[in-house]
């Protein structure tokens, strides 16, 4: 990953802060704020008349703890959070603690990499703050530069170092899917320094085939694969012919666990059916009989005096329908609910005699299980 050259921009001047990102507690007389939602000695200290507000770093972590446990106040929430942001972070020092607490949210606590990669994504468009060390996306990307400098001998280090280094891969990869470069016409890409860093650190995974080293690549290319393919794909590259040459070989020669090549082999199988994707048609057309075989399937199915079954689609369906209603005419005082109109007994079913001609039971029965089959559906 080469060096990420400074963004030219001025400086925006800091905004006032009107209230944090979660439920706040105001006072006329104080300049500062505190959540309600942080601990209760704030809470005091604030009531004491103590200037013992939280930190930026306090600040920032209780929100990153609440996103943790609470993922879907994210677009509730975010807009207000990078506003209190903006009337905080003013300073390069700010902005380089606030780049590392979401790194190491993102890095150390399991299913945050994907919230993560999102926040940093909305921060990197909408802070403010742009010194010459380097806006928010800058810094963030020099932070992963410094993980990324160390991923050989991440690879091969201990198992507690492998672990991290591995959360450190699935974040990157979340961010490659989610960080959004705009350019100056208005394009928005992915950032092709991680599609780059992405296709070294499969390198490092591979040159060191033990099982998690081996179940973080199929992590990896389970979630960016599709996407690295099509990127590859338009730039004439065959990366992803060479990874899946390479994962064949490590199932025929590694030493890994049997588990793991399966976890392989169904890597390949996926990618071999375009990472599951379904590709729909281009044109919509209404169904019809003429281009649709499965038009006729959701028919209800009726029966002849015989006992013959039909549906919609057979030719002489009109004819036999008809025939249908006809014999239908006998029940004349009766709706479909079996609701009597006539206002008398039951005269039809008074009249029917325990003798039931054997055609007429066996189409009866047939129409009885066919009722039931398609109720069980």
């Amino acid at each position: 990953m080469d060096e990420i050259p400074p963004e030219n921009s001025a400086m925006a001047k800091p905004q006032v802060v009107v209230a944090p990102v979660l439920m706040s507690k105001l006072s006329a007389n104080a300049p500062e704020f505190y959540p309600s939602g942080y601990s209760s000695n704030y809470t005091e200290s604030y009531e004491d008349g103590c200037e013992d507000y939280p930190t930026l770093s306090e600040y920032v972590q209780d929100f990153l703890n609440h996103l943790t446990e609470q993922p879907g106040s994210f677009e509730t929430e975010i807009e207000q959070f990078a506003e209190t942001l903006n009337g905080w972070v003013t300073t390069d020092d700010a902005l380089q603690e606030l780049v590392e607490l979401i790194y190491q949210q993102a890095t150390s606590i399991p299913n945050f990499s994907y919230m993560g990669a999102r926040l940093c994504n909305y921060l990197s468009h909408h802070l403010t703050i742009s010194p010459q060390s380097g806006n928010f996306r800058q810094l963030l990307l020099q932070r992963c530069r410094t993980e990324y400098e160390v991923k050989d001998q991440a690879a091969k280090g201990d198992e507690v170092t492998r672990k991290r280094f591995h959360a450190f891969v699935l974040f990157l990869g979340e961010l490659y899917l989610n960080l959004e470069i705009k350019g100056t016409n208005g394009q928005v890409t992915r950032a092709d320094i991680l599609q780059v860093g992405l296709r070294e650190l499969l390198n490092a995974l591979f040159s060191n085939p033990v099982d998690d080293n081996l179940i973080c690549a199929v992590k990896l290319l389970k979630l960016t694969g599709s996407v690295l393919e099509d990127a590859w794909k338009e730039k004439g590259k065959t990366d992803m012919e060479e990874i899946i040459q390479r994962i064949e070989n490590v199932v025929l020669d590694a030493n890994c666990s049997r588990d793991v090549k399966q976890m392989l082999l169904k890597l390949v199988e996926l990618r071999s059916s375009n990472w599951g994707r379904v590709h729909a048609t281009s044109t919509y057309r209404e169904a019809t009989p003429e281009n649709d075989p499965n038009y006729f399937m959701n028919e209800p199915t009726f029966y002849t005096s015989d006992g013959v079954p039909f549906t919609a689609a057979d030719p002489d369906y009109q004819e036999k329908y008809q025939e249908l209603l006809e014999r239908e005419d006998f029940f004349p005082d009766y709706e479909e609910n079996g609701t009597d109109l006539s206002g008398g007994g039951d005269p039809y079913l008074d009249d029917i005699d325990d003798e039931m001609d054997p055609e007429i039971e066996e189409a009866y029965e047939k129409f009885c299980l066919e009722s039931e089959r398609k109720r069980k559906q």
